[in-house]
Order: C-alpha cells, then sequence, then structure tokens
C-alpha cells in the first residue's frame, strides 16, 4: 500500500522542513498568516478534546445514579478513555507519517465528534462507554499532530512561544475540566457536558479541514502488525494495571494489591519489553511502529523525565484536592470548581508569557524555581487540616499552578526543539504516551497510597474525619516526593540546539 497521492492538492505555503528529513534552516523567524491560522485551529480543536479527559470526573456519582451502575462500573468511562489513549497514541508516530496532516485531522475530529455526539444522546450505559472510546481514539491523534505541526512550521526560534499555548492544552485544559463540569452539572442534565462541546468540536472541523496540507510525506513505511500486537496489551495493560492498584478508597483495598492489576503490569512489563527490542531493531531500516531514537537526544531524555514526573504531581493532586475538599471539608462540585477555577486560568495566561521568556533567556531559569515553588507547595499540602481555611487552599493552588506554567512549556520545547525532521512525529508519540502513563501512574499511585492511609488510620482508632485527612497527608505526600525528582531533572536541563542536525548527520549521543 502506497502514500497517498502527492496529487490530491497544493500543499499551502508554509516554513515547514523538505519532505526529506534535512530542516528548513534558511526559515523565517515570523510565521505566515497561514499557519498561524492552521496551529491555530488545532490548537482550539486539541484544547476541546483534551478537555474531555478529566471533564468526566465528576459526573461519575450522578451517573452512578441515572443509569444504577455500581462504582467499579462507572469508573469504566475514565478508564476506557485512559486505556484508549494509551493504546492509540503510540501508532501516531506512524499515522502522521503515512497519510498527510488533512487526512490525520480528519480521522481525529471525525472519531471524537462522533463520539461526543454519540456520548450526548446515550440511551444506555453501555453507548455512552462505547462512546468514550470513540472520543479517547480522537483525542489520542490530536495531541501528536499539534505537536508534530508546530515543529514543522514554526521556526526553532519563536517554539518556546508556540509551545507555551500548547502547555494550555497539556496542563489547563485538565485542570479546568472538573471546573466545567461543575457548572454544567449545577444547572443542566448530564448530557450537555458533551453537546456543548460539540458544535465547537464541528466548528474546529469545517474551518481547519480546508487549511491543512493534503501531501503526505514521501517513504512511508508499512505498519508494524507485531509492534502493533504487542502495544496494544502492552501500553493499555500499564493504565489498566495501574487505574486498578489507584481505583479503590476503602479498608479493603489497604489489604494488599489487586492480583488481577498485578498480573496486568507483569503482562505489561514484558510486552512493552519485546516492543521496545522490536523497534529497536525495526529502526534500523525506518519500519518502527514508534521509533525510539528521540532518546538518543539527552535533552529530549531528560525533558521528559522531568514531565513524567510532573504529570503524576499534576494528575494526582487533580484527582485528590477536589476529593478533600468535598470529603473534609464539604464543598459541593460547584464551590469546588469555582475554588479550583484561578488556578487553571493563570497557566492558561502564563503560558504564552513563559514560552516567550524561554525563547530569550532558555530553559533553566525557569524550570529551576518552578519545579522548586511546585516542591515547597506539595510539602506545604502534606500539613492540610480538617479546618485549614479556604483562602489558603487557594493561595496554594495558585502557587502550583505557577509552578506548572514555569515547567510545562520549556520541557515541552526543550524535548522536541534538537530532534530532526524524520523524528518529530515519533518524538510526539512518545512524550504524548509518556505523558499519559505519568498521569495515570500519578492518579493511580496518588489515590491508592490516600485510600491505603485513610484505612490504616481508621483500623488504628481514628474518626472518619482525621482518618481522611490522614490519607491525603500520606497521598500529597507521594506527589512532594515525585516534586524532588523534577527539581533534579531540572538541574540538568540545558537549552537545546536552535536547529536539528539533518538526517543522517553524525550526532553524539549527549548532543
Amino acid at each position: 500500500m502506497q502514500p497517498p497521492s502527492q496529487t490530491d492538492g497544493p500543499t499551502r505555503p508554509t516554513t515547514r522542513a523538505p519532505a526529506s528529513g534535512a530542516p528548513a534552516t534558511n526559515a523565517p523567524d515570523r510565521l505566515d498568516p497561514a499557519a498561524r491560522a492552521t496551529i491555530g485551529v488545532l490548537l482550539v480543536a486539541s484544547f476541546v478534546v483534551i478537555l474531555n479527559e478529566t471533564i468526566m470526573n465528576v459526573a461519575l456519582p450522578r451517573l452512578m445514579d441515572t443509569f444504577g451502575v455500581s462504582a467499579d462500573a462507572v469508573q469504566w468511562l475514565a478508564t476506557a478513555f485512559m486505556l484508549t489513549m494509551a493504546v492509540v497514541i503510540p501508532t501516531t508516530g506512524y499515522l502522521l507519517r503515512r497519510y498527510s496532516t488533512r487526512t490525520v485531522f480528519l480521522l481525529a475530529m471525525g472519531l471524537f465528534s462522533a463520539g461526543t455526539l454519540l456520548a450526548g444522546l446515550a440511551p444506555g450505559f453501555g453507548v455512552l462507554l462505547a462512546a468514550r472510546v470513540v472520543q479517547a481514539s480522537g483525542t489520542a491523534i490530536m495531541l501528536p499532530l499539534l505537536m508534530t505541526t508546530i515543529l514543522n512550521l514554526v521556526p526553532p526560534a519563536r517554539r518556546g512561544t508556540m509551545m507555551g499555548n500548547v502547555s494550555i492544552v497539556i496542563s489547563v485544559a485538565p485542570a479546568i475540566g472538573p471546573t466545567i463540569s461543575g457548572l454544567i452539572l449545577q444547572f443542566l442534565s448530564w448530557r450537555f457536558m458533551f453537546l456543548l462541546v460539540l458544535p465547537i468540536a464541528l466548528a474546529a472541523l469545517l474551518i481547519g479541514a480546508p487549511r491543512l496540507g493534503r501531501t503526505a510525506e514521501a517513504g512511508a513505511t508499512p505498519l508494524s502488525v507485531p509492534s502493533l500486537l504487542l502495544a496494544v496489551p502492552g501500553f493499555g495493560g500499564l493504565v489498566y494495571g495501574l487505574s486498578k492498584i489507584g481505583g479503590g478508597h476503602g479498608a479493603a483495598e489497604a489489604a494488599g494489591p489487586d492480583a488481577g492489576a498485578v498480573l496486568a503490569l507483569v503482562v505489561a512489563a514484558a510486552c512493552l519489553a519485546g516492543f521496545a527490542a522490536l523497534q529497536l531493531r525495526l529502526q534500523r531500516t525506518d519500519r518502527a511502529l514508534l521509533d525510539l531514537r528521540p532518546f538518543t537526544y539527552r535533552p529530549f531524555t531528560v525533558s521528559l523525565a522531568m514531565m513524567v514526573l510532573a504529570m503524576v504531581a499534576l494528575f494526582g493532586v487533580i484527582i485528590l484536592l477536589p476529593m478533600y475538599l468535598q470529603n473534609v471539608r464539604g464543598l459541593d462540585t460547584l464551590g469546588t470548581g469555582l475554588m479550583l477555577l484561578p488556578g487553571g486560568v493563570l497557566m492558561g495566561v502564563l503560558a504564552p508569557f513563559v514560552g516567550r521568556l524561554y525563547d530569550r533567556f532558555g530553559p533553566r531559569p525557569l524550570v529551576v524555581p518552578g519545579s522548586v515553588l511546585l516542591s515547597v507547595v506539595l510539602f506545604a499540602y502534606t500539613r492540610l487540616g480538617p479546618d485549614t481555611p479556604i483562602g489558603l487552599l487557594v493561595a496554594l493552588h495558585l502557587l502550583m499552578s505557577l509552578s506548572f506554567a514555569f515547567i510545562f512549556t520549556p520541557a515541552f520545547t526543550t524535548a522536541l526543539n534538537p530532534l530532526p525532521h524524520h523524528l518529530h512525529s515519533h518524538g510526539s508519540a512518545v512524550l504524548s504516551t509518556l505523558q499519559q502513563l505519568g498521569g495515570a501512574a500519578g492518579t493511580a499511585l496518588l489515590v491508592g497510597i490516600m485510600a491505603a492511609g485513610t484505612a490504616t488510620a481508621a483500623a488504628a482508632g481514628a474518626d472518619a474525619v482525621s482518618a481522611e485527612v490522614a490519607g491525603f497527608r500520606q497521598g500529597f505526600t507521594a506527589a512532594a516526593v515525585a516534586s524532588l525528582g523534577v527539581v533534579l531533572c531540572s538541574l540538568f536541563l540545558r537549552k537545546a540546539p536552535r536547529e536539528a542536525a539533518p538526517e543522517g548527520a553524525a550526532r553524539p549521543v549527549g548532543h
């Protein structure tokens, strides 16, 4: 099977690197209007689809009552979404190299829009669950598509500013998802979580499709079926095992890890080891499903490690803090959402500004103070009690949001800047995959530790509120320990070269 014909239509003039893999070294520092419009549409579309990853969390109790299902069953609305993301994202490197940007965009937004419509009209729980899987399939494709397009269109000197906009999608959208769903559930049916998003998704689809290039990359390789067969149980099993380990909140879960979860993790580890070995062999002939050569670039590896640890802390806190506010402080979903909203807005406002600072000063002046601030705030969370002032909680959340704003944009840019053109799609896919796994690990780890700590305190004779506070403190302590890893990584971060080495050029691993 050959790549789509390059006679489908003209590619819109941009500053994109040549298809041969050599970077556009003479690219201007200013984006042309067509490239700016293309990236703008992709940013809006990506924000909408990523928002849906966390928008369901607040609605799960209501859906239990609506459909008459158990807590374990309703949790699959979130688990299935993460599972699908983990399975589909590793294939996006292949999709982005084989098919045109327009084709991949139509696939992503078509799947997301269809899943959103089906979810909004779902007559039963089974249909809603299937709709979430369809939604997640489109979501998984959009983020690597966005990052790869930016790498292809944006000159290296301006990538920090543009990656600041990407960090809005990565960090702000999941952070404000519970706020938006809380507002919707306060006044409208749960169906409007989907029906209000659908017109935005359709508008992005209709506006974006004509603006995207129709030309596929030359020399795309056939799909490696053995790689796919190893990726599905590998990445999917890892997310499933982590989500099951962190899915309980009671004393039963403190007795020991779930046997099924442990088995899933063991099988996933074996499949991932086989997947990595196969990719290392296939990439010698450029036939890998997910090329692992981005790891030979030190800025990519260090930045990726920092982002994964930051995602562990971010997603864990996104889950724990609303639970603390509702279970210990007695806030409703609307009050919880409004309390967390200022932090999400702050991240969104600061992200482009931080990107401009990155372009001027590089990563270390931003990520070192940002990571230290994150660690300080998370250790402060370990001192939360049943009567901690709400004003202090808002201030801590704002400081945490500030720290993430100074971490994510420099890390994204430093990770992807040194990659040559032929590794853009694979680097974006690796980055998105490990971010997803970091978020799943953070949720599972912190919720599991919180549940075990609560059960242990209750068994020792603590009252219900005191036991929950003890559990939350232990969960936040785990997040604080993860943040120390973020601080350590930040000390080794250096500004990546502004121009990637041409494909095939000799380059030391430490480059």
